[in-house]
């Protein structure tokens, strides 16, 4: 009875989500606010949106970036780790020698900044925050990105999403080697 019971709950529950995703008025939209945001450039907010979710993290920001200029999203990282948060960064071997790349300003700061040289193009863009949030999309971490180019960027709280985030950076992160400074 009890196994019943739980079944139809989560049924009940799976339900309600799905109409919430859908727009339905009947159903609690709170749901959809709260799990998903979407996010377009140029001069969409994105950058703003990482900045805003940086400064909720309270334990571990984990990221992984092609390319990373903003420095915005840079002084927002600082301040996470200013704070206590454990924060690492995974970069793609061209931030090695592009000449302004974050790497620098984030590895003197004292975060961990590894470079991915295990693949043609490191090319994911992601952020997780605390094992809840998940920032994903074609969004660079670039000024570029934010003001010039056509890009997406989701805001996704969903700790079974976060957990697949940080099993695959954990797996670029055993065949990353730490970053040299300039």
């Amino acid at each position: 009875m009890k196994k019943r019971f739980l079944a139809r709950s989560r049924s009940l529950a799976l339900v309600a989500i799905a109409f919430a995703l859908a727009g339905c008025s009947d159903c609690s939209c709170a749901v959809r606010q709260k799990s998903v945001q979407v996010f377009f450039s140029p001069s969409g907010g994105i950058t703003e949106a990482v900045v805003q979710s940086l400064g909720e993290a309270k334990q571990a920001v984990l990221v992984q970036a092609y390319s990373f200029t903003s420095a915005p999203i840079a002084q927002a990282l600082l301040d996470a780790h200013k704070r206590g948060v454990h924060v690492q960064v995974i970069l793609d071997s061209s931030q090695q020698t592009d000449k302004y790349s974050a790497a620098d300003f984030i590895s003197h700061a004292g975060i961990r900044c590894l470079i991915d040289r295990d693949h043609a193009i490191a090319h994911n863009k992601i952020m997780v925050i605390d094992g809840e949030t998940v920032i994903t999309g074609s969004f660079n971490f670039t000024k570029a990105a934010e003001e010039q180019n056509a890009e997406n960027l989701l805001v996704i709280r969903d700790t079974a999403v976060a957990s697949e985030y940080v099993s695959n950076w954990r797996t670029h992160q055993k065949h990353s080697v730490v970053y040299a400074r300039r």
